[in-house]
């Protein structure tokens, strides 16, 4: 029988792409997010759009329900579902820096509690975190952004020990750049945060460097996911897109004041 797959954030991007590379692929795929308008064309490719808000518990637990109820479990949690809030960490409002989490972190973590027990009870299960380059080097005016994919990558090594032993695997991807919606909104949130403080000239040169940058489509990453799924013996990490491989090797090498250094001289007017 076909795998049951849940893809959260799959109204656009990441998610849409391989919501939709999948079931071209054979998976039964329910797509989740919270712009369910933006996922009616996902039909036509058999792929269940579902109503999803990661911060709110209540919509959590009914779409595993539903997805439980309608399909029996579900075999592989694809957890894309995030957004990037910007501007420098003096300026982000608290408030919005525990949304960033709540959405990013926590949201994630809750879907991934609900479907484990079905997974033990099958001895089979796919987690898939979707991280970044950025869970592994941050970038100025990103902190928060930076802090929940740290984050993600911390719980995805302690849940790959605590699960391995019942037939379950838990897998990173890390993007690097991937042409999207993304940057733009988290470009507008910077500029509207930072833009007219005492940061705001390297905000500017932050939205200057990222403006035009000529990204892979994001099925270059839905690929990599179906890869990552179907090894019979998954690494623990994959990366692509835009500059993953390359700033990933250079992090293992190059010092913290060196790579200060790098990042900042490519925020120079």
């Amino acid at each position: 029988m076909a795998k049951t797959v849940l893809v959260t954030g799959a109204s656009a991007g990441i998610g849409k792409a391989t919501a939709i590379y999948l079931a071209q692929n054979g998976y039964n795929v329910y797509g989740a997010a919270r712009r369910t308008e933006k996922m009616q064309d996902l039909k036509n490719y058999s792929i269940k759009p579902i109503a999803l808000d990661v911060t709110k518990e209540g919509s959590i637990t009914a779409c595993i329900e539903q997805i439980f109820t309608e399909a029996g479990n579900i075999d592989i949690l694809v957890n894309n579902a995030g957004f990037g809030s910007s501007g420098a960490v003096e300026d982000v409002p608290m408030d919005d820096a525990r949304y960033q989490l709540e959405v990013n972190v926590f949201g994630a973590m809750r879907l991934t509690q609900l479907v484990l027990p079905k997974m033990r009870q099958n001895k089979y299960g796919k987690i898939i975190n979707i991280s970044s380059i950025g869970g592994k080097i941050a970038f100025p005016l990103s902190g928060w952004y930076h802090a929940s994919k740290f984050a993600i990558e911390a719980l995805s090594d302690t849940l790959r020990m605590e699960v391995k032993p019942f037939g379950i695997d838990v897998i990173g991807i890390e993007p690097g750049g991937i042409r999207s919606e993304w940057a733009a909104i988290a470009n507008e949130h910077m500029m509207r945060i930072s833009g007219n403080t005492i940061y705001k000239e390297i905000a500017a040169n932050a939205e200057k460097a990222t403006a035009n940058m000529n990204l892979p489509e994001p099925i270059v990453i839905a690929k990599l996911i179906k890869k990552s799924i179907e090894a019979r013996n998954p690494k623990t990490r994959y990366a692509g897109g835009f500059g993953a491989k390359q700033i990933l090797a250079a992090r293992k090498i190059v010092s913290d004041k060196l790579m200060d250094k790098i990042i900042m001289s490519q925020m120079k007017g």
